[in-house]
């Protein structure tokens, strides 16, 4: 088994590069990105839903590809949708 995949090989060869730069203010970004890690892991509703098996299936395949529970990738999905990261093509 390979020691490293090739996305974390260039990370260690952008890094070695000088390729990364430190924040001007490192306090307030940790800060900021904690409160959205914060309430990204909140989840205090419960919601229903009934969809086709065929839908459901390939959610499971793709949360398997994605490695995370099928949940957590229906509840990361409607998260980016809402907050306008996904965008509807026509």
């Amino acid at each position: 088994m390979e020691k490293y995949s090739e996305y974390e090989k260039d990370i260690v060869e952008s890094y070695e590069n000088d390729e990364w730069q430190s924040s001007p203010d490192l306090k307030s970004d940790k800060k900021k990105y904690s409160q959205i890690a914060r309430n990204t892991i909140l989840k205090n509703k419960r919601i229903n839903i009934r969809i086709s098996e065929r839908d459901l299936t390939k959610l499971k395949s793709k949360s398997v590809e994605e490695g995370l529970p099928y949940q957590t990738l229906v509840s990361s999905i409607l998260h980016k949708y809402v907050s306008g990261k996904i965008i509807e093509q026509n």
